[in-house]
């Protein structure tokens, strides 16, 4: 049986990257029509067949989409992501496409090791759920040859698709209602600068106490997690301060879930005490017996959004590049009281 003809083996003929022959076949931009014809030219001449077109050719536009997650973002406690790919995989299967999960080890994103799925030539695209470090990511669009989207993370590249959710004015609304509720003393926790979604709701929180007059102490700013491994860890950050705030804005419902039994081992009691918002919408069961207020993302909409996006690319169809936000909205519970 004669060898399937590879992306590399046309960039080798051509001298050219194996992401510009990706880009040329699927229509995308930043290859000139030159170049685009000539390695479409070659294919044709070589015999080259797209995975989608090998392994389904009787099925029209059905894909293998690939989705990687770090394991560091797959335990008990971070099971959001895990709920992320199931709405995902979903909408893939609605669309004729199938998704197959990768788990990248900390060992694998450091060494900026390509997925399995990518080095046996089993996924059509890449959907990266959470941030993976910058490196690692660098490494796949050098190395890759298929579309890649992020979801819930984006980048400073500037051609980098994805899609996330509305953080900053999330946190910003969450603020507000606190307020609201005769809140003027508001914390926030967060480790500032360890993810984009993090420092998004860090700020969103900063304009609504800028606008409200009021001034951040830098004692009300708690960290929650390691910078590097993003391990959260209640007991060596989320120091109380001495000037306590009626309410805390958590940049997460985990962040939250390990935060109240920290306030009531120090004598606190929420909500009669300290108010506690959350975001996210979402919980794994038992973690928090309070009623938590907070801001639900919208992860149904971010997944039909990524396949819609992820379906042109590898269609080669038209589409806005760039990066697509997700409204959310407040869930009002228990956890905040009112003392105006």
């Amino acid at each position: 049986m004669a060898k399937a003809v590879k992306l590399a083996d046309i960039a080798e003929r051509l001298s050219v990257s194996t992401v510009t022959v990706s880009k040329a076949l699927s229509g995308q931009k930043g290859v000139s029509e030159e170049m685009r014809e000539k390695i479409k030219s070659l294919a044709e001449e070589l015999g080259y067949q797209q995975p989608s077109a090998r392994k389904s050719r009787n099925t029209g536009n059905s894909y293998n989409i690939g989705v990687l997650i770090a394991t560091r973002y797959m335990g008990l406690y971070e099971s959001f992501y895990w709920q992320m790919y199931q709405q995902v995989a979903t909408k893939a299967v609605s669309k004729g496409c199938f998704t197959l999960m990768e788990a990248v080890g900390e060992k694998e994103e450091k060494n900026g090791t390509v997925p399995i799925l990518i080095q046996e030539q089993k996924a059509d695209s890449l959907i990266i759920i959470g941030r993976m470090q910058d490196e690692y990511l660098k490494a796949l669009n050098r190395k890759a040859s298929v579309p890649i989207l992020y979801l819930d993370f984006c980048t400073e590249d500037r051609k980098a698709d994805a899609v996330i959710s509305d953080s900053y004015y999330g946190a910003y609304r969450l603020t507000n209602y606190l307020f609201d509720m005769g809140h003027h003393k508001i914390g926030y926790i967060g480790t500032i600068l360890s993810t984009g979604s993090i420092t998004d709701r860090y700020l969103g929180y900063m304009k609504s106490m800028m606008e409200h007059g009021e001034k951040i102490k830098d004692e009300w700013l708690l960290e929650d997690r390691d910078k590097e491994k993003g391990v959260i860890d209640a007991d060596l950050y989320m120091k109380l301060p001495e000037d306590m705030p009626t309410a805390f804005v958590c940049n997460s419902d985990v962040t939250a879930s390990y935060f109240i039994p920290k306030l009531r081992q120090n004598g606190y009691r929420v909500p009669e005490d300290i108010s506690v918002v959350g975001y996210d919408n979402y919980l794994y069961p038992g973690l928090c017996d309070v009623p938590l207020t907070t801001y639900e993302v919208d992860i149904k909409e971010m997944a039909r959004r990524a396949i819609h996006i992820m379906l042109k690319k590898l269609n080669g169809e038209n589409y806005r590049q760039g990066i697509s936000i997700v409204e959310g909205h407040l869930v009002i519970r228990e956890s905040v009281t009112d003392i105006s």
